[in-house]
């Protein structure tokens, strides 16, 4: 007897199979849009891109294009054609390009909300050189925070164990279901198998931003947060269906939130109505259009009280 026939018993060998048929699939479907981006001119580098739209809408990482206004891409055909930054937005460190006689491949963007701890996630691109490889792994952590080149904290980040390496950046991470759940864009050096992508949901609202306004506008209130939990007695007490909601981790001293009267341990549970049950939902609803205007939010206190509290959100600082 072989050593499959000895240490894999048929039960376990067909869900090897079914494993390695889902991993296949989501490459299959998603592969074709993935590219290889260089910079062109100022000082060299390359990264991971993906296609969006069948018009060549390409999705990367900001410190992949720097301050390029064109780059230069590689399709998996093998050809090369030049890309136009369209945008780009260093406090997510994503970039949005248009890509110029793009062959069609386009990928979907999913949504990071469903996503939970032991989902299989697979990442595709470049990484050192090596062209369109591929690795998988699982979803290890959710909500993760991590400070973006620009300063600024970006939440809502999905921590896998899917390897990395420099040239990744900006490439998809996929679902088993072929959906992009995240755009790749950090490893910490020296550490095995932690890697962390800026969740799809919130790269759909930065893309919608650039194409609309050509950056992205954001609203400040003060807080930072993260997605837990929320106890389905808080839930029936406040009349919401969400089973989780944003814990307030730090309100800062004379901001919009605190001159609201939230306070830190808050859960901040819906806003102007809106659920919130995870940061990209803070994020998505506390956009530019809320810019000193009156917003209503619903919390649930650290005093153990559902209360609503009026605050105006004002211009993010530098």
């Amino acid at each position: 007897m072989g050593f499959y026939d000895r240490d894999i018993q048929p039960s376990d060998a067909g869900l090897l199979d079914a494993y390695s048929q889902s991993v296949s699939h989501a490459v299959d479907l998603v592969g074709p849009a993935v590219s290889r981006i260089e910079r062109t001119g100022g000082r060299a580098g390359h990264g991971s891109g993906f296609a969006i739209s069948p018009d060549g809408l390409v999705i990367t990482n900001n410190h992949v294009v720097e301050d390029s206004r064109t780059v230069r891409i590689k399709t998996p055909e093998g050809s090369a054609i030049e890309g136009i930054v369209l945008g780009r937005d260093p406090d997510s460190d994503l970039a949005l390009i248009r890509a110029n006689d793009w062959p069609g491949a386009f990928a979907r963007l999913g949504d990071s909300k469903s996503l939970k701890r032991g989902h299989i996630a697979i990442a595709i691109g470049n990484p050192l050189g090596f062209e369109w490889t591929v690795t998988a792994g699982i979803v290890s952590a959710l909500g993760r925070s991590m400070r973006a080149a620009s300063g600024r904290l970006m939440e809502d980040i999905i921590q896998t164990d899917a390897a990395l390496n420099p040239g990744n950046s900006g490439g998809p991470l996929v679902s088993s279901a072929g959906e992009v759940i995240g755009v790749n864009t950090a490893v910490i050096q020296g550490a095995q198998s932690i890697a962390f992508s800026v969740a799809s949901n919130t790269a759909q609202h930065v893309v919608s931003e650039l194409l609309r306004f050509g950056h992205v506008r954001r609203a400040y209130i003060g807080i930072a947060g993260d997605t837990v939990a929320l106890h389905r007695r808080i839930a029936l007490q406040s009349g919401l269906e969400q089973t989780t909601a944003v814990r307030l981790r730090r309100v800062e001293t004379d901001s919009p939130a605190a001159r609201a009267g939230l306070h830190e341990g808050d859960y901040l549970l819906a806003v102007d109505g809106q659920p919130t049950s995870g940061i990209d939902d803070v994020v998505r609803l506390l956009d530019g259009d809320r810019i000193d205007m009156d917003v209503e939010v619903l919390i649930f206190s650290v005093a153990g009280r559902i209360e609503r509290l009026m605050l105006r959100p004002a211009h993010r600082p530098a």
